[in-house]
């Protein structure tokens, strides 16, 4: 069993965590702000379906990538250095929100509700919640959006709809996030593509000692500068 959360932002110790499934912590609680905010200092991430109650969860292991260690391959190289493509940060939030929500499959339906996505707009304005865009010939082909608390950035979802349009925001977003010195970028759930661009797995203990440091760092939440990974791939 899981606890049911109360009226104020306060999460049981994720030490208490399920194990199958893995990470699953508590329910309830509302997406405010508050809520958000106190979640992701202690590496917890909220991630539920329609018609569910609000489910927060915490894995063990955790995969992270650290913005200096970011794995690019040849030929994303090439592609990074050659291809004509426009890299923009936070111009057209519910744009990249929106993408990400669509359905991948014949199936349909998206963890990325319209709850979700008008919480993460709200964190978007008050300067937490950030996107990462990649153009094509003017048009939104690809990105990311993710949340940054001090020097930690958690990657929520990306979207392409041209090849390698995300991969070329991911990359951007890590360089741009080793300049500003953040700690971590953390991709919540393994994955092979993840794996693919430099994801490692370590503990949830360590992740969470690292965010105890990581989180009280940095700058106040600000929009990022539109032009702000605009440099060219050397």
């Amino acid at each position: 069993m899981i606890p049911w959360l109360g009226n104020k932002p306060a999460f049981p110790s994720v030490t208490r965590a399920l194990r199958e499934p893995n990470g699953l912590l508590a329910a309830g609680g509302a997406l405010t702000p508050e809520w958000l905010l106190a979640a992701y200092r202690h590496g917890i991430f909220p991630w539920f379906n329609d018609g569910e109650p609000i489910l927060w969860w915490s894995p063990d292991p955790r995969m992270v990538v650290f913005p200096d260690q970011v794995r690019i391959t040849r030929s994303l190289r090439k592609t990074l250095r050659n291809a004509a493509y426009e890299i923009r940060l936070d111009h057209d939030f519910p744009a990249v929100i929106r993408a990400c929500a669509a359905p991948r499959d014949p199936r349909g339906g998206t963890w990325i509700t319209p709850e979700i996505q008008d919480a993460y707009i709200r964190m978007h304005e008050l300067g937490y919640a950030h996107s990462v865009e990649t153009y094509i010939d003017g048009e939104l082909a690809g990105g990311l959006y993710g949340m940054a608390v001090g020097r930690a950035f958690y990657g929520e979802s990306m979207f392409s709809r041209r090849t390698d349009a995300s991969k070329i925001a991911f990359a951007h977003l890590a360089r741009f996030l080793e300049q500003r010195e953040f700690r971590v970028l953390d991709c919540q759930m393994t994955t092979s593509h993840l794996a693919s661009l430099g994801g490692q797995e370590i503990s949830r203990a360590t992740f969470v000692q690292l965010l105890d440091e990581a989180t009280q760092e940095g700058p106040p939440p600000a929009r990022w500068p539109m032009n702000g990974a605009q440099a060219p791939w050397t």
